[in-house]
């Protein structure tokens, strides 16, 4: 989003997350939907949810993420650009494409071929402030789950382990930087592990 915004060729209208319904939280990171509206006004724009099941097959999240798609087209009209994180991840990148493309849109992958060591100490660099909320204990130890991803956390990280966490290593929850106006204050909770083997943080906030 940062990146898009720097970039005059680009207008940034709004953003675009699954919620998990009845757990009410962003699918894979378990971040609070209440986190993700702070997130959102800080960032000073509208989000839009693909809301999708507890038990999520990908035709039913197809069928969310058109939904929300063909909301946001009816909302800014003449709309049809839709970017994504991506940064190494070719096929994940083609699939994205594809799926958007059968909808009538387009993508945007601004970060993609990006050196991610490089890339995250420029994120933080650049005032990023983010803490891991899920960790893959298959390719990362729990205990990293809750700490900041700062240059600490990075000079930590085993050899292997992407330090953007690219490969699904571990994802993150932004509680400041450039994007926003005003820092979010998170407060870490008490850690679970879920499906024997992904260690979550219930954040909250301060």
């Amino acid at each position: 989003m940062h990146t898009l915004r720097q970039d005059p060729r680009w207008q940034v209208v709004g953003l675009l997350t699954t919620v998990t319904d009845g757990y009410e939280r962003i699918a894979m990171h378990g971040i609070r939907r209440e986190i993700l509206l702070a997130q959102a006004r800080a960032a000073g724009l509208p989000v839009l949810e693909a809301r999708i099941p507890q038990a999520c097959d990908n035709d039913t999240y197809t069928a969310s993420f058109a939904a929300a798609l063909a909301q946001a087209a009816q909302r800014w009209p003449g709309l049809s650009t839709i970017a994504f994180g991506d940064l190494f991840l070719a096929d994940v990148r083609a699939w994205r494409q594809a799926l958007c493309a059968g909808l009538g849109w387009d993508i945007q992958t601004p970060l993609f071929g990006a050196d991610t060591t490089q890339l995250a100490a420029a994120m933080i660099t650049g005032g990023l402030r983010a803490r891991l909320c899920c960790v893959d204990t298959q390719q990362l130890d729990a205990d990293f789950c809750g700490r900041e991803f700062d240059a600490a956390l990075l000079r930590d990280l085993p050899a292997g382990v992407d330090p953007c966490g690219e490969n699904g290593e571990f994802h993150t929850c932004v509680h400041a930087g450039p994007m926003f106006d005003r820092a979010l204050a998170l407060v870490p909770g008490e850690r679970v592990l879920r499906e024997a083997r992904f260690e979550y943080v219930e954040l909250s906030l301060g």
